[in-house]
């Protein structure tokens, strides 16, 4: 069901969230965003920043097209790559291309003069004890800058290819001082981060909060709460089609078709049957039996585990911004099939507030999920047996028999008294 039916709706909410999560300014230290589902992962400070073009030479073929990609000026030396790399190999599985760690992002102005960009170097900028991780505007790149990505330079060639990166420089006096000083021999290298020796604290747009000694001026800025709640649900409202898209098909056998497992009606009616035979006709007892069974059992452990993970599916990277928004929606598939009532009040969680309105219609789907199950054929004993003699075959290959039967037996015995 997944491969034919749930996993292009899931592949599309995952896409979504981090498409609009890169639209806004992510914190690479505190994984903060401007645009998120989770309160606990939302920038509140405001945030300066424009949006980028930058030309990438294919590093595949130089002389192939260059691919133009959108990022933001704000954005880290390794959030660029990340998204020029997501560009260039578009299409291409994760694991199959190359790691933003190693490669060197590089900022190319005519022929000779290349700059190597990283997240720390001797340009960084160090005030108190705080050091700013390097961005794009660090470096003032511009809109419309060549840049290309190549393989992780040795420290013999950074070294000897350093004066072309201390002349390119010199014309930036803000970066005049650092670039010139005896220290740009290392100017390519990666700069150890010296936070357990001297205690210098990294920070890319918002300082953690959490050390006392961070100043008023930042705690006043912090925004209202009501301001930041709208942008969780502005943010919300663009990947609402996204969620609706995959709780319909997973709350729907019209979507399923021939794919709806056999197993579900059969567990179902019987399920029905019990009722009937003990003259239960309680419709939110029905329910309940039926959601601990397949929701809140195997969807809990399977669907909720696959929203929050859907790298056990996909080939993809999943950042802790997109996590985050992955999480919120897998708590309103949870909501969604639970029979109480969903009450909220001033301390509700902010995840709670935001689907408010929707979980009343995605409970709805769920109760016609269970009507249009009960309105189907029977399923006979000897169609079920079938069934699952056509599933052992055709996954013969995947598990481990003694392994299984294991399993079976240690759940066995824990529950044989129960």
């Amino acid at each position: 069901f997944l491969k034919e039916c749930a996993g292009e709706p899931l592949f599309m909410l995952y896409c979504a969230i981090k498409q609009q999560m890169e639209k806004g300014p992510i914190d690479a230290i505190t994984g903060e965003a401007r645009y998120s589902l989770s309160e606990d992962k939302l920038i509140r400070q405001q945030i300066d920043y424009k949006t980028l073009t930058l030309n990438c030479v294919n590093p595949e073929n130089e002389n192939a097209p260059q691919v133009p990609v959108k990022v933001l000026n704000c954005d880290s030396i390794t959030q660029a790559k990340d998204k020029l790399l997501d560009a260039v190999y578009k299409g291409i599985p994760y694991s199959q291309r190359p790691r933003a760690e190693d490669m060197d992002l590089e900022w190319r102005q005519g022929r000779m003069a290349r700059i190597i960009l990283q997240d720390e170097d001797v340009t960084t900028k160090i005030e108190c004890d705080w050091k700013r991780v390097n961005s794009l505007a660090h470096y003032q790149v511009t809109d419309g800058s060549l840049v290309a990505l190549v393989p992780k330079q040795v420290s013999a060639y950074n070294m000897a290819n350093s004066f072309t990166f201390t002349r390119s420089l010199s014309r930036y006096e803000s970066l005049l001082r650092t670039a010139s000083s005896p220290d740009s021999l290392r100017s390519r290298a990666p700069m150890i981060t010296p936070d357990q020796e001297t205690g210098t604290k990294l920070w890319h747009l918002v300082k953690n909060h959490d050390h006392a000694d961070h100043r008023e001026g930042d705690r006043g800025s912090k925004m209202v709460s009501e301001i930041y709640l709208t942008r969780l649900l502005a943010t919300k409202g663009t990947l609402q089609k996204f969620v609706d898209d995959l709780f319909e098909t997973v709350f729907s056998t019209a979507h399923r078709g021939s794919a709806l497992p056999l197993a579900i009606k059969y567990m179902f009616d019987f399920l029905d049957e019990q009722a009937d035979q003990r003259q239960i006709s309680d419709p939110d007892v029905r329910h309940t039996w039926k959601s601990n069974c397949l929701p809140l059992r195997f969807w809990v452990r399977f669907w909720v585990n696959v929203i929050k993970n859907p790298q056990f599916v996909f080939d993809i990277h999943k950042s802790s911004i997109t996590d985050a928004c992955l999480s919120v929606v897998a708590q309103t598939f949870m909501d969604s099939c639970s029979t109480s009532e969903h009450r909220l009040g001033k301390d509700s969680p902010s995840n709670k507030l935001l689907y408010a309105k929707d979980i009343p219609n995605y409970k709805s789907w769920v109760e016609r999920y269970y009507r249009d199950i009960a309105k189907m054929a029977s399923i006979s004993d000897q169609d079920m047996d079938a069934y699952l003699v056509e599933q052992s075959r055709l996954h013969a290959s995947d598990f481990n028999i003694l392994s299984a039967l294991s399993e079976l037996y240690f759940y066995v015995t824990k529950y044989r008294q129960e």
